[in-house]
């Protein structure tokens, strides 16, 4: 996996976390998104600690390390109740303003700089006003997974170039599931247990947690934390497409021009850069 690009890990990691997030709205239709958190989290916590089987922390700074990036984890499944009360994409589109303020805040160069402003006009453009309206409810709670989203991926690129990476990975969303499990199962019991509910609960944490984490993980040790951030934009692209797919959500001629304006930007991040950044 680590011999593949890492602008491919990232593309990997955003088509499935998006399938993955679809998946999961049909989901929080049986066991609302506190179920679809705490399967997710539960079950993603339970593979990553059989795959890495970590130690724990040996010094402050790691333990420091391991909380912050966990409860950043547990922070982005805000967008899952957003989702509950806004579209698919539009959840997506709002939530993925953080990493793009990162890496709009982090340019060095005028082009990066360029990269993120574009694909924050795409980010509008795919939802832009149409006179109608959204919860305001909705809307903060994926702006809140946003900001999270954002400090996720500057942890996550701590952990990866401290080495212990999949180890760190492992322990931050145990403790994410730590935060979150006890409030789905509070709420719905035994109802998670239900194999109706079951398997699709671990097709979500594969598809949008496990899989798209260790992905992520592998990238962010070989890209700058902005060039990550605006490959993120493409998120509501992919958005779109498992809307279209799996929950038979259709786009709008204004929002197809959307999706042009995030990959442009995402090519735009890989164009021209040096090759010690693109490899």
């Amino acid at each position: 996996m680590t011999k593949l690009p890492a602008p491919a890990l990232m593309l990997g990691s955003v088509l499935s976390i998006q399938f993955g997030q679809a998946v999961g709205k049909q989901l929080a239709g049986a066991v609302g998104a506190s179920g679809v958190v705490a399967l997710r989290l539960g079950t993603a916590a339970v593979v990553l600690l059989l795959l890495y089987r970590p130690s724990l922390p040996r010094s402050r700074t790691d333990a420091c390390l391991v909380l912050g990036f966990g409860t950043a984890v547990a922070g982005m499944n805000l967008v899952y109740p957003a989702m509950v009360l806004l579209p698919l994409g539009l959840a997506s589109a709002l939530q993925i303003l953080g990493p793009l303020t990162l890496a709009l805040l982090t340019a060095r160069r005028a082009r990066e700089a360029g990269c993120a402003l574009l694909a924050g006009g795409g980010v509008w453009l795919f939802h832009a006003p149409q006179g109608t309206g959204f919860p305001l409810g909705g809307v903060l709670l994926a702006l809140a997974s946003g900001a999270c989203m954002a400090a996720y991926l500057v942890l996550s690129r701590r952990a990866g170039a401290a080495g212990g990476g999949g180890d760190t990975l492992a322990l931050a969303v145990a403790w994410a599931a730590v935060l979150t499990v006890p409030l789905g199962v509070a709420r719905h019991g035994t109802r998670l247990f239900a194999p109706d509910v079951l398997l699709p609960g671990a097709v979500v944490a594969v598809l949008s947690a496990v899989l798209p984490y260790a992905l992520e993980l592998a990238a962010l040790r070989r890209l700058p934390t902005r060039t990550v951030g605006v490959l993120a934009a493409l998120e509501p692209a992919s958005a779109g497409l498992a809307g279209t797919l799996v929950l038979d959500e259709h786009l709008r001629a204004t929002q197809w021009a959307a999706l042009a304006c995030v990959g442009a930007a995402s090519a735009g991040t890989v164009v021209g850069r040096p090759r010690s950044e693109a490899s």
